[in-house]
C-alpha cells in the first residue's frame, strides 16, 4: 500500500502525481476503519482528502504555515506528518488529539476547537513573516460555514487591506456542523450553480494559454476582460475581489490536477488570494455522504457496512430532554422561540424545528449576533431559549454583560454542554461559565442534579419575568428518574437537602450531586453523617442554608465540575467573608487551574479529584466525630 510509505510530507513529494489519487482512496478507508473505533469527525475529514494531499505535495510543511480553521478536519493532516501509527488512541486520553495541536507536531502552526479563527491567525502569521524579511506561504483552510463567523468577516477585511501575501483556501462543501444558513451561503450557492460563468471563464483561460508569451498591455488586458467577465456573469459581482483578495475558482476540490494548478496559479498573484474549493462533505463513504449532518462528528463507534452508529443504551441526554421538554413549554406559551448558532442538531432543537419551524432561528456560526438579537426579541415581548453549548457562549460575552444583562431582558439561556465533555478536549469544556457569568448583575444561574429537575428549571426559566436566567445541563445521558406528571416551579435561589448530617457538609451541584451522595455512603461506613445540599441556584444564593451550616459548625465541601477559581466555591466563601462567618470551614473540589485535555469523562473527572473516593478522603479529616458532638 502507498500509505505505509508515507511518515511524512518529504516521503509524499516522492510519489508521482498518477499515484495520489490511489492515496487518496486508501488514506479515506485508513480514516472510515480506524474512526468505526475510537469515533470522531468523519464527514469533514473525509472531504478533505485530495485538498490535504495537494497541499503537502506543493508546499513545504512546517516552514510553509497551513492553518486550519477549527481543526477537526485536519486528520488527514495528522496522517501525512508521521502520525498515522497512533490513530488507535485518536480522542482517547494520552492518545492522539481530535483537533490540530501544537505539542504533537511541528506541522501544527496553530490550535482551534472553535470557528472563524484562521484568517486573523494567518494575517498575523504574514505580517509577522514580512517582518522577518521570510518568504514562506501562509495558507488557510477555511469553510463555508465559518465566514458566517464575524471574526473571519473582519479578518478578510484587514487582509484586503493589508494587501501581504497569503491564500485563503475556501473550503465549500455547504455544511459547517449543520446546514449552513445566511446570505453567504447563498452567495456562494450562485457562485458554484453558475455554469455559464464557469464555462466561459474556462474557455477563456483555454484561449489565454495558447496566445504565446503574453506581457504588457495585452497581459493586463487579459486580466481585465476576466474581471469584467466575473462582474458580468456572477451574481451580485465578485465579493471577495471586492475585499481585496484575488479569487480563483470554483475548483474541484476532488481533482488533485486542478486543485495543484489552482495552487501555482495563486503562488504567482502578489497579495492576497482566494481559491474557492468545491468538496463533498463524507466523500468515500455512501452513509456519511448521505447524511453529512449526522457523521459530522460521531462520539462512538459503528458498524462500517451499515453505518449503524452504536449509541449507549439507558437514559435520555439531558439535550434530548431539553429539546422535548421545550417543545411542551412551547405549547402552552406562544412567546417562547429558540434560537441556535449553528446547532439546531447538537442543542437538541431539530424536533422543536419541525413543530415550530417559524419559532426556530438558527443564525449560522455567530454567537455575538444570537445573543444580541435574543436581547431584542425579548424586548418586545417574545421568551427567547438561546441554545448554545457553554464553550460558546464564551464567545458572546460582552452580548451576555452589554446587550442583555444590563438591560435585564427576559432571555433564556439553555447552556449545554456545561462541566466535561470528554473526547473533545480542552477547547470544547464547559468548565468556565459559571465563573463568567454568576458575577453579572440581574442574571439568574442554575444547575440540575437530574433530568426531572432540569424539566423543573426550564419551566421555572420560561416563566420568570424578572430579567436574564440561565440553566446549564452536562453533556451525558440523564440518571433514569421518573419525572413528574407536570413541570414545576423552583423557588429562585432555594436549596434542598437531599441527605441529613452531623459530621460535615457537601454542597454539590449537578451531576456532583449524584457524587457527593455516593461519599455519602463512603463515610457512613465510618460512622458519619454527612449532609447532601443540591446547591442547585449558583445565583442567586441560598443565603439562609448558608448560615445555617456555618452555625451548626459544619465542616463543608463544595463540589462542582467547574473552574475552582470564580465557581460556586468562591460565590460560598465571598458569602461568609462578607457576612463575617469567621467559624465557616470550606474546602473547595472543582476543577484546578489547568486545561484538562481530551480523555472520557470519567477520567477527566478522576484527573480533577471529582470522585466519591477524593471527597470521603477530603472530609474524613475534616468531619466532626460522634464523640465530638457528645462533648
Amino acid at each position: 500500500m502507498l500509505l505505509d510509505r508515507i511518515d511524512s510530507p518529504a516521503e509524499l513529494k516522492k510519489l508521482s502525481l498518477p499515484d495520489l489519487p490511489l492515496l487518496a482512496e486508501e488514506i479515506r478507508q485508513f480514516l472510515i476503519e480506524k474512526l468505526s473505533v475510537t469515533g470522531g469527525h468523519l464527514a469533514p475529514n473525509l472531504g478533505v482528502v485530495e485538498l490535504t494531499l495537494a497541499l503537502h505535495y506543493l508546499y513545504n510543511s512546517p516552514e510553509d504555515k497551513f492553518i486550519f480553521d477549527v481543526g477537526h478536519q485536519a486528520y488527514v493532516h495528522k496522517i501525512l506528518t508521521g502520525r498515522k501509527d497512533r490513530f488507535d488512541s485518536l480522542r482517547q486520553k494520552d492518545g492522539l488529539c481530535g483537533f490540530v495541536k501544537r505539542s504533537e507536531s511541528e506541522h501544527d502552526v496553530w490550535e482551534a476547537g472553535h470557528s472563524s479563527t484562521s484568517l486573523s491567525a494567518a494575517i498575523g502569521m504574514a505580517i509577522a513573516r514580512d517582518f522577518r524579511g521570510g518568504t514562506n506561504k501562509v495558507i488557510a483552510v477555511i469553510g463555508d460555514g465559518a465566514l458566517t463567523g464575524g471574526m473571519a468577516l473582519e479578518a478578510l477585511n484587514h487582509i484586503g487591506h493589508e494587501k501581504r501575501n497569503l491564500t485563503v483556501v475556501l473550503n465549500d462543501n455547504e455544511m459547517s456542523i449543520a446546514p449552513n444558513v445566511g446570505a453567504i451561503h447563498n452567495y456562494l450557492g450562485k457562485v458554484r450553480s453558475d455554469k455559464t460563468y464557469r464555462k466561459a471563464k474556462d474557455e477563456l483561460d483555454w484561449l489565454l494559454r495558447k496566445v504565446p508569451a503574453i506581457g504588457g498591455k495585452l497581459a493586463k488586458t487579459a486580466e481585465r476582460v476576466k474581471d469584467s467577465l466575473k462582474y458580468m456573469m456572477t451574481p451580485d459581482g465578485m465579493l471577495f475581489e471586492e475585499f481585496g483578495l484575488k479569487y480563483f475558482g470554483p475548483v474541484d476540490g476532488h481533482d488533485i490536477h486542478k486543485l495543484l494548478e489552482a495552487f501555482r496559479q495563486a503562488d504567482n498573484v502578489q497579495g492576497p488570494v482566494l481559491i474557492h474549493v468545491l468538496t463533498t462533505k463524507g466523500k468515500g463513504y455512501t452513509h456519511a455522504e448521505q447524511d453529512s449532518h449526522k457523521w459530522h462528528g460521531i462520539t462512538g463507534s459503528y458498524k462500517i457496512e451499515s453505518g449503524q452508529v452504536i449509541k449507549p443504551v439507558g437514559p435520555p441526554m439531558y439535550t434530548e430532554v431539553f429539546g422535548n421538554t421545550l417543545i411542551e413549554l412551547a405549547r402552552q406559551d406562544d412567546r417562547i422561540v429558540a434560537v441556535t448558532p449553528a446547532m439546531p442538531g447538537g442543542s437538541g432543537l431539530l424536533g422543536f424545528a419541525a413543530k415550530f419551524p417559524g419559532r426556530m432561528f438558527d443564525v449560522g456560526i455567530a454567537e455575538q449576533h444570537a445573543a444580541t438579537m435574543s436581547a431584542a426579541l425579548a424586548m418586545e415581548g417574545m421568551k427567547p431559549v438561546f441554545a448554545v453549548y457553554s464553550t460558546f457562549l464564551q464567545r458572546a460575552y460582552d452580548q451576555v454583560v452589554h446587550d442583555i444583562c444590563r438591560q435585564n431582558l427576559n432571555v433564556v439561556f439553555a447552556i449545554d454542554r456545561a462541566g466535561f465533555v470528554g473526547s473533545d478536549g480542552e477547547t470544547h469544556h464547559g468548565v468556565y461559565d459559571i465563573a463568567f457569568l454568576r458575577h453579572i448583575p440581574n442574571l439568574v444561574l442554575m444547575m440540575p442534579k437530574d433530568e426531572n429537575e432540569l424539566r423543573n428549571m426550564l419551566y421555572t426559566a420560561v416563566r420568570y419575568d424578572d430579567g436574564p436566567i440561565a440553566v446549564r445541563y452536562p453533556r451525558e445521558q440523564g440518571q433514569g428518574v421518573a419525572y413528574d406528571p407536570e413541570p414545576s416551579l423552583i423557588p429562585i435561589g432555594s436549596w434542598e437537602t437531599l441527605r441529613e448530617g452531623d459530621s460535615a457538609a457537601i454542597l454539590a451541584i449537578g451531576p456532583m450531586v449524584k457524587v457527593a451522595e455516593e461519599a455519602s455512603e463512603l463515610l457512613k461506613r465510618d460512622g458519619l453523617n454527612v449532609r447532601v445540599v443540591n446547591a442547585r441556584f449558583v445565583k442567586p444564593l441560598d443565603e439562609a442554608t448558608l448560615a445555617r451550616l456555618a452555625n451548626e459548625g459544619l465542616p463543608m465541601l463544595v463540589l462542582e465540575e467547574g473552574s475552582e477559581q470564580g465557581g460556586l466555591g468562591g460565590a460560598v466563601l465571598e458569602f461568609y467573608a462578607r457576612e463575617d462567618f469567621r467559624n465557616a470551614a470550606v474546602q473547595l473540589a472543582g476543577v484546578p487551574d489547568v486545561f484538562v485535555e481530551h480523555a472520557s469523562i470519567k477520567e477527566q473527572r478522576q484527573e480533577c479529584g471529582l470522585t466519591a473516593e477524593n471527597v470521603a478522603n477530603r472530609l474524613r479529616a475534616a468531619a466532626v466525630r460522634p464523640r465530638q458532638r457528645a462533648t
